[in-house]
């Protein structure tokens, strides 16, 4: 075994292991003093090995590594058992953590509730207060708690999947605390603003997908060494829908403020991170 570089930034060490693998070459990673240490199990292949270290260090956001993470993901992911064996449902659940998965359950559960008759009472308990002052005394989990209510099938897959694919990616790249910290402050701050605008009568998890997509969005721009990426298409379409949201051209009138708040929590939680979080 041989010792190829120590790397200070463990997610750049992955990502140059994943792409070794695909190319059939085995490292693996190791403690370092200074950070990790990418270790090549066959010192045969060294030349070609230390060939493909310096066009790494060279460009390590190039797009071929990024799919060979994805590559090497889907394939860990297929090495576990969930009690299922089909495909699409070991994906689903590899790529959500613990609190995308917690949320997808607290929104379906609740939808299903509501679809069997109990609209009413979720409507009267998770709809955010009809005045301000109500939430600072003994219902301030209602701040939070409109994102959970969906009121049609489209409305909870649309947001389902958002949120699974954004909220997932987030959780697996930078964790479980993160991605929580940005649903309540996702939650919190648009509530608040579409309560202003509109009244109490709103809910979704749209407010916080659009805080996911400006995070995702922000952070694969100022720190492409964090793993999140966004194709300028599903930017574009996301930024579309919101404008198109504004016009009430599509149908029963949805929370654009939150929309537009969540945008913009994101993008900030982005830009702050980028001068707190010094490990990326």
């Amino acid at each position: 075994m041989k010792q190829l570089i120590v790397l200070a930034n463990p997610r750049a060490a992955q990502a140059y292991v994943d792409y070794m693998a695909v190319l059939h070459i085995e490292c693996q990673l190791a403690p370092a003093e200074r950070g990790v240490a990418i270790m090549l199990n066959d010192e045969s292949q060294l030349e070609r090995a230390e060939i493909e270290l310096e066009q790494f260090l060279a460009n390590p956001n190039a797009e071929k590594y990024h799919a060979a993470s994805w590559t090497m993901a889907d394939s860990r992911k297929a090495s576990f058992s969930y009690g299922g064996s089909g495909v699409i449902k070991n994906s689903f659940l590899a790529h959500a953590g613990p609190v995308t998965l917690l949320v997808l359950l607290i929104s379906a559960v609740i939808y299903a509730l509501m679809s069997f008759g109990f609209n009413r009472y979720f409507i009267e308990h998770l709809t955010i207060t009809p005045q301000l002052s109500m939430l600072a005394s003994t219902q301030f989990w209602r701040v939070i708690t409109p994102i959970f209510l969906h009121f049609s099938i489209v409305h909870i897959v649309f947001n389902g999947l958002w949120w699974w694919q954004l909220g997932g990616e987030i959780e697996r790249q930078l964790g479980s605390s993160k991605l929580l910290l940005i649903t309540i402050v996702a939650a919190v701050i648009p509530n608040v603003a579409q309560l202003l605008a509109s009244g109490p009568y709103f809910g979704g998890l749209s407010g916080v997908v659009y805080a996911l997509l400006g995070y995702c969005w922000f952070t694969g721009w100022l720190r492409p060494k964090a793993g999140l990426q966004l194709s300028p298409s599903i930017v574009g379409f996301m930024l579309v829908w919101l404008v198109i949201g504004f016009m009430d051209v599509i149908g029963p009138s949805t929370a654009n403020l939150a929309h537009l708040f969540g945008l913009f929590v994101g993008c900030a939680q982005a830009v702050f991170d980028k001068f707190t979080d010094k490990d990326i």
